[in-house]
Formats: C-alpha cells, structure tokens, sequence
C-alpha cells in the first residue's frame, strides 16, 4: 500500500538530486576510503566488545559503503517499511482513489525526497535496524571525506573514529535482537493512534508559520503529535538517547587507546554539530535534529553515570529486556534508572 501512496522512485529522484555528489575525490581515493572504511568497521567490532562486553554474532548485519544516492536509497526503504503500519491505519479510514492518489503520492515524494536529500549530506553512517533480516550498517564515504576536510584532521583517524561510533549501533542491535522488533512495535502503536481532527490541520498551519518567519513552532512532531503520540515518542527518545549517547560513550572511551588525534576530533566536530548556517539551523529545528543532538549529550550522560556508580557489567541490565530501557525522565536521572533496575 506504500507503494501507492509515496511515488518512492520520484522521492528518490529528487532527494539525489538535492544532494549532489559530494566533494571532488578521484578515483583512487575513493577506492582507498571505502577500503579503510570498510577495514575500520570490522577492526571496530571487537574493541566495540571488549568495551562494552556486547557480543554480537559475526556477519549478522552486512556493512556497505555508500555515496548519497545509496543512503537515500537505502533510507525510502525503510520508510517504506516503518510507513506501513501508519499508511494502512490511513487507508482505512479513507482510501484514497483515482486523481487524488496519483496527485498525492508525488506531492508526498516531493516532501519525502526534500528532507532525503538534506539529510543525505550530513549523515556519516546510520544503522537501518528496518532491514530484513536483521539491519544493516550504512557508511556514507563522501560525507566522511567532505567532514575530515572540512575539519582539517587526520582522514584514517577521523574514519576509524566514525566506525566505532557506527559500529557501536550494529553492536546495540545484534548483540540485543529484540531492540528491532521493540521499536518497531513503537512504530505500530503511533499507526494506532492516528485520527483525522481539527488539531492536525492546526498542527500543519504551525509549521507553514515556522517555515516563513523563521521563529516560534518546533519540531514536525512537536507541532502534529496528539498526546497519545508524545507519549509513544517519549518512550523512543529515551531509547534513542541511551543508544546515541552509549555509542558517543564508546567512542570516548576506546577512542584515546587507538585514534592518537582523537581529543582534536572530538573538539572539532563538537563545535559543528550546531549547525552552520540559518537556514541549516530552522531545518535542524523543524526536523527535531537539534533534539537529536541533546540525545547525545543526554544519553552520554545517562551511559556514564550508570557505569561511574554500578560498573559496566552492571549498566548492561539495560539491553536484558525492554522493561529495563531508560525513560526520558531516567535519563535525565542516572540514580533513579538504578534505583528501578538493579
């Protein structure tokens, strides 16, 4: 049913052509990124285990190298996938027929390809946990490339660096199968909680206004989630937080041991994660990027807390059962999360 209401070839189009390239690298360099790329993913799994104490199961989850189209690619495969649930509850209450639907599933691929294509120039590496049977990990070379330039550091360091984060996520999902199917059921329960009322169009009408003054609004989930939804998204930010912030925490705990330029990565990449630009910062901001940045800052926090008071063998209770995932309020309180759990 996704297929009919998103024109994905068409999103894919257009988000391939917003963008571009990437920057100009010749043949050769390329060749020899892919390859320190692809050799710092595996060197990344076992100092991702023996810091973490996560074992997962060799060539469970492939990791391909890609350009921006790849990525893009890649990524309307799985909202195709996550979609589902959400268009079917949609279609249901409404089908959509004839002109309506031709017309609307390009103007959703218009939408769709437009974020595509901005976020496909700033990811490095994203694991697609949505990929059958167990995920994928995802290394996007151009915007490795076009980052250790911009910054101006030590390319093998810088990439080995991006691994161990990314390389951390293929961990998280491997080494704990039910994390997929337990976000995914996340997915679903906002399907359920879809309806048509006056408080999505006043939702739409905040972001229209957002878009043109460039002030006020927030988030495309701020401003369109119902309170049944928020509460759903509450539960998978603390998710997300803890993910992110374990991996930021992996990455600064192996990294001194093996990357020899880490601490100026680190300072460098921190100064420009804020965005560079206005236009940059209200897409970041309407899109919930921004938030994602706190989940960072937030779920690192959160990792080294735990681990400061418990230990790291301890901390691992986490990733036993979804019951004992941190809540947005738990991250926020390390102490309260070990009071529940352990």
């Amino acid at each position: 049913m996704t297929r009919e209401m998103v024109d994905w070839d068409l999103a894919v189009k257009i988000g391939s052509r917003i963008a571009g390239e990437g920057p100009a690298i010749t043949r050769e360099q390329a060749a020899a990124a892919v390859t320190e790329l692809r050799a710092g993913a595996t060197r990344s799994t076992g100092l991702v285990r023996e810091f973490t104490g996560l074992d997962a199961p060799d060539d469970t989850a492939p990791v391909l190298v890609v350009d921006r189209p790849g990525w893009i690619q890649a990524n309307a495969d799985g909202f195709r996938t996550i979609l589902s649930p959400l268009v079917d509850k949609l279609t249901e209450k409404k089908p959509p027929s004839g002109l309506a639907l031709a017309v609307g599933s390009r103007v959703t691929a218009v939408e769709i390809g437009g974020l595509l294509g901005f976020l496909a120039g700033k990811v490095l590496g994203q694991f697609d946990p949505f990929h059958d049977p167990h995920g994928r990990l995802l290394l996007v070379a151009p915007n490795i490339v076009h980052i250790e330039r911009e910054l101006g550091v030590d390319p093998t360091d810088f990439r080995l660096w991006v691994c161990l984060h990314e390389e951390t996520h293929r961990v998280q999902f491997t080494a704990v199968p039910w994390m997929r199917d337990h976000l995914f059921s996340e997915v679903r329960a906002i399907a359920e909680t879809v309806d048509s009322s006056p408080a999505l169009e006043d939702g739409l009408q905040r972001v229209f206004e957002t878009l043109r003054s460039g002030v006020g609004g927030g988030s495309l989930m701020d401003a369109l989630g119902s309170p049944e939804q928020r509460a759903i998204v509450d539960r998978v930010t603390g998710v997300m937080s803890l993910l992110e912030g374990h991996a930021d925490v992996v990455m600064d705990g192996v990294g001194p041991h093996v990357i020899p330029s880490v601490a100026v990565i680190r300072s460098k990449f921190n100064d420009r994660r804020g965005g560079v630009g206005t236009l940059d910062r209200l897409l970041r901001r309407l899109l919930g990027l921004d938030a994602k940045m706190a989940q960072y800052r937030n779920g690192a926090k959160f990792v080294r807390g735990v681990v400061d008071k418990v230990g790291m063998a301890e901390f691992n209770a986490v990733w036993e059962r979804p019951e004992h995932l941190p809540t947005t309020a738990e991250i926020a309180d390390p102490e309260a999360w070990v009071a529940r759990v352990l």
